[in-house]
């Protein structure tokens, strides 16, 4: 790579070269440990002698800028103590300070738990056990796309590889009731990607944006980037309190299936209701359906997209929780009777990110086509259901004078209630528990007026329940 130095001709051009390379070391963008080009390859670029470079480098040497190694050339040498390696920054003005500043306040505590290492026995919620991952048919799958695409494959369209779109169309059908066709498919980075799409196609500021309350943070985040006003929606035992919806709402966002974070899932009743009062409205109601292929008992509940007779349910699914969420890899379903939509999504599409990871979208589809992921599907349904008995086998016994469990019929998270009148809340039970090497995540944490914890057992086997549940136990009875 060049060194970005610029020589004027009609200057001496000795000085100028030492100057500037005093500058790039002061100034840190030449960093400490950095090795400049060699003198003959240096001067070679920059059109002067050698012997104009040499003598630059040995007066740097003398100013204990640089070290000279023999046999390996010239190094940047850490400045003399005092000296600052760059100067201090200095106040700026910035005519988008209001705007950065509303980016910094937005509300991003999945990030802040990305940031920390896990626990041993860590129960973050939305996050598969990375030892299920079918490495050997995944691999299969990969070497077999990376053939396809060496004998010519052109990267995927906006809308995603149209293979991967009947595969996925394919699925949804069998498995969630969804109605639609590889038409109506659009395969986005991640179930996020998919989610900023909508919220920027379909709200501005001052819209109004119905959101679950406790909910997802990251939509609450897309929604108050774009300016929307939030209206917090209740969640109970039913699902979303649809009687407390804002007639004005230009979307709802709901996980019907399997509330996050509370677990639980939408009566058919509500979902009666929210698609009547969507069609009311003319409001776009968003179906987050981020882990119902986990379903545990009773049969499977119809996708509030299958209900729909109007058209009014954007379906949004992801592979980053069946499969591995390094894949970044999602879809949304647009509503078939508003085709105004998709036509709007596709182009937003294109400007975010002009086409997807083609190679993953090859393999993806091959994985699918084959009966792969249905393979990959059962067996993570029996090892989640697993974990799942033992977490309700420790909040029905050794826990249970602390803790009610809410039920959960699908997913692989539940939300632990703790009672009223204990000595400790939440946050301080989550403090305490990372002492003892357990990941705990308290329900406050998305907006919950309930004190309480969310339970994920994606990331903790079922001897790793068993024993951070004991531990558990140890530091409340020690409360107590």
């Amino acid at each position: 790579m060049d060194l970005h130095i610029v020589i004027d001709r009609e200057q001496p051009l000795g000085e100028q070269l030492l100057r500037q390379l005093r500058g790039l070391i002061r100034s840190g963008r030449l960093a400490t440990g950095a090795q400049l080009p060699p003198t003959r390859l240096l001067a070679a670029q920059l059109g002067l002698a050698r012997q104009t470079v040499a003598e630059a480098y040995e007066r740097l040497t003398l100013e204990q800028l640089l070290e000279a190694r023999r046999g390996r050339g010239s190094f940047v040498r850490a400045l003399p103590a005092g000296e600052p390696e760059r100067p201090a920054p200095t106040a700026v003005r910035l005519a988008s300070a209001a705007r950065i500043a509303a980016f910094q306040a937005l509300p991003v505590p999945l990030l802040r738990f990305a940031d920390n290492p896990l626990a041993r026995w860590d129960f973050i919620g939305g996050s598969p056990d990375p030892a299920l991952f079918p490495h050997e048919d995944w691999r299969r799958h990969l070497h077999a796309a990376q053939r396809q695409m060496g004998a010519g494959g052109a990267h995927a369209p906006p809308a995603g590889l149209p293979a991967l779109r009947e595969a996925i169309a394919e699925h949804l059908a069998y498995a969630r009731g969804v109605r639609c066709t590889a038409a109506d498919v659009i395969v986005t980075q991640g179930a996020q990607q998919a989610f900023d799409l909508l919220v920027r196609v379909l709200a501005g500021p001052g819209d109004v944006a119905a959101v679950e309350s406790p909910g997802y943070p990251p939509v609450l985040g897309l929604l108050q980037a774009q300016g929307a006003r939030i209206a917090p929606v209740p969640v109970d035992d039913d699902g979303l309190v649809t009687a407390a919806l804002p007639p004005d709402a230009r979307l709802v966002y709901t996980t019907p299936a399997h509330q996050f974070p509370l677990g639980v899932a939408m009566s058919a009743a509500r979902r009666r209701e929210l698609l009547h009062w969507a069609a009311r409205t003319g409001a776009v109601v968003i179906e987050d359906d981020y882990d119902s292929e986990f379903r545990f008992e009773g049969r499977p509940r119809d996708s509030l997209q299958g209900l729909d007779s109007d058209g009014r349910v954007a379906f949004v699914g992801s592979f980053s929780k069946t499969l591995a969420p390094s894949l970044r890899l999602g879809y949304v379903i647009a509503p078939p009777g508003l085709p105004a939509l998709k036509e709007a999504l596709l182009p937003a599409k294109h400007l975010a990110d002009v086409h997807g990871p083609s190679l993953l979208q090859h393999a993806l589809a091959r994985f699918m086509a084959e009966g792969s992921y249905r393979k990959h599907l059962r067996r993570c349904v029996a090892e989640y259901g697993l974990r799942r008995e033992r977490l309700m086998q420790g909040f029905a016994g050794p826990l249970a004078p602390w803790f009610t469990l809410l039920r959960a019929e699908a997913g692989f998270h539940q939300a632990a209630l703790l009672r009223p009148g204990l000595a400790l809340d939440a946050p301080q039970l989550a403090a305490l528990a990372r002492r003892v090497d357990v990941g705990l995540y308290p329900l406050q944490g998305f907006a919950a007026s309930r004190d309480g914890l969310l339970m994920g057992f994606g990331r903790v086997d079922a001897g790793g329940i068993d024993a951070a549940l004991a531990r558990l136990a140890e530091l409340l009875a020690a409360a107590a």
